[in-house]
């Protein structure tokens, strides 16, 4: 009999290549023999294809079968192949349609009675079927709305395999079969808290507010209860909407770590907040088998919030080095390169000493010198110097809760429309260049075409010539300097706004 193919999607990260599906059946004796470097669920998919098939009413040809996986030479996981591996299996028998499977990209993990499994990591999966033309999807019932997600995909939703096989020209009679559903993990939209409930914070709340317009990191420093968490809790309210595409982004990430995804494109940033015990592979991401997102990439277009941050590894920080730089989180194997996308806003948190009260007016510091330079160590000198803003966050004093004006504070709405038309003047700006934010910008491009006049750079140009002042911080001062400059309608920054953003990447620190 002449071969079938189907085809597949090979996710490695959120990178997905098609894979071609061949089968042949030969009259041998009865054997499964999958080849093209899968894994150990790959390899298993023998037992639930034929048992699936033979439940479905189509039971496959006691004979040798062969089914290939090509490219060969690249890794393949998990059970996503078994619908592919069925239907070209199927279609080497003559049960459905040769040409039909051929058209088709088929995604899905069979069960034992037929019926296909809600399957991880469907909307990448669907998005690379449509880059590499192939717009034509079949995936499982509850992976449905999630496909649909798609721009351009035509989806084709079923139930189970005696569905696909009908759908492919199998004579054989419907029947219903109840889909099997996705649980649900009790997904709820960010519980995005309003920013005017924050009393006596004014310089925070300002230097909050510079960081969500330019899309800067930030690192706060202060004693326990000074209010650093809910700053940071605050900070995904006055970010502005998505766009489509990193709300696609977004959702294709929260689909291949698992979680559910609905018919309707969350738009709101994300939050993150892992607990300090968390290791390297559960925030860059990682795995033995299928390389899983951790919650750096989680965080994608939103906020990655590490509070109480000395006390995690230092290997763990130090792993946030690679995507605070480039924006893409890179995940090494020895057959294999996963990358997932790290464009996030991190916001650290630290006390100044391990008992919390060094330089608190209000407490006494227990803390011997040695540990307190050990404790703030902890955080490399590398890594603070890639964030931007650094913030001293005092504790509240009576006074300042008993001259708190709740009608006159801020709200989160109109902290968000102010930054996001500070975003909008940053796009427009830079719009012939390859980014859209501020923090995005280059040095080259900062020294360039965004270069300002000496009398405006002065007081940088003399903190860098004293050391004060590194040379990636003196782009990243220039960089919160724009942002300051946006927020304030102004066309290009000037001395005073330079002079605010040195005061926020050094004067705020203690």
């Amino acid at each position: 009999m002449p071969v079938a193919r189907t085809w597949a999607v090979a996710l490695i990260g959120l990178d997905g290549t098609l894979i071609e599906v061949e089968a042949d059946i030969s009259a041998q004796l009865p054997a499964f023999v999958i080849i093209g470097l899968g894994d150990r669920s790959l390899r298993e998919a023998e037992g639930r294809v034929r048992q699936a098939a033979s439940n479905s009413g189509c039971r496959l040809a006691p004979r040798r079968i062969t089914v290939n996986l090509s490219p060969a030479s690249l890794p393949k996981h998990g059970a996503t192949f078994d619908l592919a591996i069925a239907l070209a299996c199927l279609a080497a028998d003559g049960m459905v349609e040769r040409t039909s499977v051929d058209r088709v990209v088929h995604i899905g993990e069979l069960g034992l009675d037929g019926r296909l499994r809600p399957t991880p990591g469907v909307l990448p999966a669907v998005r690379s079927a449509v880059r590499e033309g192939r717009a034509v999807v079949m995936v499982p019932t509850a992976n449905a709305e999630e496909a649909r997600l798609v721009p351009g995909a035509t989806v084709v939703p079923v139930a189970s395999l005696r569905d696909a096989a009908i759908h492919h020209g199998a004579d054989l009679d419907a029947h219903v079969v109840e889909p099997i559903q996705a649980v649900s993990r009790g997904q709820t939209p960010p519980d995005e808290r309003d920013i005017g409930e924050i009393v006596g914070q004014t310089e925070a709340i300002t230097a909050l507010e510079t960081a969500a317009a330019g899309g800067h990191h930030v690192m706060m420093l202060g004693p326990p209860g000074a209010g650093k968490t809910m700053l940071a809790e605050r900070l995904p309210g006055i970010l502005p909407d998505l766009t489509i595409d990193e709300a696609l982004e977004t959702a294709s990430v929260r689909s291949l770590a698992g979680e559910p995804i609905d018919g309707t494109l969350c738009v709101r940033p994300g939050y993150e907040a892992p607990h300090h015990t968390a290791t390297a592979a559960s925030i860059v991401g990682g795995g033995s088998g299928t390389i899983r997102p951790g919650a750096a990439a989680r965080a994608v277009n939103g906020v990655l919030f590490l509070d109480e941050a000395p006390e995690f590894a230092r290997t763990v920080l130090d792993a946030l080095r690679q995507p605070l730089e480039n924006g893409i989180i890179t995940i090494h194997r020895a057959n294999s390169v996963a990358r997932f996308p790290g464009r996030f806003q991190l916001v650290i948190a630290a006390n100044p000493c391990p008992c919390g009260q060094y330089g608190s007016a209000d407490g006494s510091c227990t803390c011997p010198p040695a540990s307190i330079r050990r404790y703030l160590g902890r955080l490399s000198g590398p890594l603070r110097d890639r964030v931007d803003i650094h913030m001293n966050i005092p504790r509240v004093s009576t006074a300042h809760l008993r001259g708190a004006h709740p009608a006159s504070a801020r709200r989160s709405s109109d902290v968000r429309e102010r930054v996001a038309a500070a975003r909008a003047r940053a796009a427009e700006r830079l719009r012939e260049t390859p980014w859209a934010r501020n923090s995005e910008v280059t040095g080259a491009w900062l020294r360039g075409d965004g270069a300002l006049p000496r009398s405006v750079t002065a007081v940088i140009d003399r903190a860098l010539e004293r050391g004060g002042l590194t040379m990636r911080g003196y782009d990243r001062v220039l960089r919160v300097a724009w942002s300051v400059s946006d927020l304030a309608e102004s066309p290009r920054p000037t001395a005073e706004h330079v002079g605010t953003a040195l005061y926020l990447r050094k004067g705020m620190t203690t």
